[in-house]
């Protein structure tokens, strides 16, 4: 018996009715031979973690752009944490953790640079319109690679179904849309505090009456609920009132944060740079490097465009709109 004949038996007799096992995976769109050590979603989870633009999320915008300080979160750090919860609540539910963490890890993969500032502008530009994860699927099944990770179903659903109102079809990638929007609402929370946008007393008090009033308790809170109400459940859901507190939360993030003129600056120079590149390489894409020239010729130069904005670094997008739009200084001898 191998190590993964192992492994997928203990999935069977540990983990929950509603789990996800690995010997019972969908498949993938390419057939590739077993592996005799690693399980199918602990393979995919090495290959995201591996991945260009697994390591790109270090220098991409979470909410505050280039903050001066070094303890704000990146998109890389949200995906950290995003994962670690899930973990935990995969864990305590019984249901597959290799499978969480390898959707965890992917779901932001195709996220702009700047942020939703980013994917805000690039929606606009796109006749066909932008959303992160749409481009995190198309990534791991086209980008990333040559042609793409080849990733299992289980983890593709759960990266296009992340967001939103969208629903996984395992409770593993259900795990991942409620983690994720633990991890946003509490760390941008923290970040616009150790920033001085918001006080203290700013928060929802009737929501930090059910949540808690530390950052602790309140992740805390939330993923002892979501235990609670879905153990041995084929469903991920949180009770009524901390849902309703959680959705608080969430509202004052779009009031005060988000959406606020504190960084209305800012994002139009954000916006203005993306627009620019958009515009230069839709007339010019072949100076686009060759595996978006190819699909410029395949799928039409405006979805090439997008697929290179979208896979820049912010760092990377201003030191090409420098490159290409500010003079060089020069010496007169």
């Amino acid at each position: 018996m191998t190590v993964r004949s192992r492994l997928e038996q203990e999935e069977i007799q540990r983990l929950s009715p509603y789990a996800a096992k690995s010997a019972q995976t969908k498949g993938r769109e390419f057939p590739i031979s077993e592996d005799t050590v690693r399980t199918a979603f602990q393979r995919d989870r090495d290959r995201v973690i591996h991945s260009k633009a697994f390591r790109r999320l270090q220098f991409k915008t979470q909410v505050f752009l280039s903050p001066e300080g070094d303890h704000y979160r990146t998109r890389l750090t949200h995906t950290l944490e995003v994962a670690q919860v899930a973990r935990t609540l995969a864990r305590g539910l019984r249901l597959n953790e290799d499978l969480t963490e390898a959707i965890a890890l992917a779901h932001d993969l195709g996220h702009t640079p700047f942020g939703h500032i980013g994917e805000r502008t690039l929606s606009a530009l796109n006749p066909g319109g932008f959303k992160h994860y749409e481009q995190s699927l198309r990534v791991v099944e086209r980008l990333e690679g040559d042609g793409g990770l080849n990733l299992t179903f289980e983890v593709r659903n759960g990266i296009v179904n992340h967001s939103g109102s969208l629903s996984a079809s395992t409770l593993e990638g259900q795990v991942v849309a409620r983690s994720d929007r633990i991890a946003y609402i509490n760390h941008d929370i923290d970040d616009a505090l150790r920033a001085g946008i918001i006080k203290p007393g700013d928060l929802p008090g009737d929501a930090l009456a059910v949540l808690g009033h530390s950052h602790g308790d309140r992740i805390n809170t939330m993923i002892t609920d979501i235990l609670q109400e879905s153990q041995d459940q084929p469903h991920i859901r949180m009770s009524g009132p901390v849902q309703a507190a959680t959705d608080a939360m969430r509202e004052f993030l779009f009031e005060r944060v988000y959406q606020d003129n504190w960084r209305h600056a800012e994002e139009k120079k954000c916006d203005f740079i993306l627009t620019q590149l958009f515009e230069h390489y839709s007339a010019h894409y072949l100076e686009m490097p060759d595996e978006y020239v190819r699909i410029a010729h395949e799928e039409g130069t405006v979805r090439a465009v997008c697929d290179y904005l979208a896979s820049m670094t912010d760092r990377f997008a201003m030191r090409l709109f420098d490159r290409l739009f500010v003079p060089e200084a020069f010496t007169v001898i």
